[in-house]
């Protein structure tokens, strides 16, 4: 399948795909990091961690400490992190189009997430998300989550679409990996939070999109023409 075969639903990664989290991450992590007496870390260290959860975050940033330490220190962030967790954090660019486009043409979209249901909730209704989206799940609404299929299946079953004509994006091996599985087309979003290191190649994806815009020609809409009808 591809492009040129419109697709009937757009589901999506959260953090380093449909939402720039990371400076609101960063700062959660760096105000942290005084309380401990060490010193800021740049977002450019922090943003490639990002997507793989708060774990890697706090191991960014405490990268020394023992398991107990550090499970205390994983706790202590998610508290910073949740009290302010929309400060920064944005659509990234050109989805506010993508979105628009979508809901007028009453296209369903929904977010598949590992993060938990407490911050995705708490994030989405802080952007005035959540009553948009068609489905929404997180990393503890089942037993399983990413790279397992079953959250994509569940959420393609919830708004009555087929895996088959679904695609689903993200920014991270296990969301291809999970796409995959699950029989959607797996698209990779190299504006994510792909970190220089990260070996790519052999990533089961059907495309790479460099804009949130490209995603629109995979459900038969054109970014330019949608864009003067919303």
């Amino acid at each position: 399948m591809s492009a040129l075969t419109p697709l009937a639903a757009v589901l999506l990664d959260l953090d380093g795909t449909l939402l720039d989290t990371a400076p609101d991450m960063a700062r959660a992590l760096n105000l942290q990091r005084a309380a401990h007496g060490l010193a800021a870390l740049p977002l450019p260290t922090v943003r490639p961690h990002v997507s793989h959860g708060a774990a890697a975050v706090v191991r960014a940033g405490f990268p020394d400490v023992d398991a107990a330490t550090f499970d205390r220190l994983r706790t202590e962030f998610l508290e910073i992190y949740a009290r302010d967790l929309a400060v920064e954090t944005r659509l990234f660019a050109g989805f506010d189009r993508v979105l628009e486009a979508l809901d007028a043409q009453r296209i369903p979209w929904g977010i598949i997430t590992n993060k938990s249901t407490a911050l995705t909730e708490a994030l989405l209704r802080a952007l005035a998300l959540r009553e948009r989206a068609a489905c929404v799940l997180c990393g503890d609404s089942l037993p399983v989550r990413k790279p397992d299929p079953l959250p994509l299946l569940v959420a393609a079953r919830s708004i009555g679409i087929v895996p088959r004509r679904c695609l689903y994006l993200g920014d991270a091996l296990r969301d291809a990996q999970a796409a995959r599985a699950a029989g959607m087309v797996a698209l990779g979003a190299r504006f994510g939070y792909i970190g220089a290191h990260d070996d790519i190649t052999d990533w089961p994806v059907d495309a790479w999109i460099d804009s949130p815009l490209e995603l629109l020609a995979w459900v038969g809409l054109h970014p330019a023409r949608e864009a003067a009808h919303t």
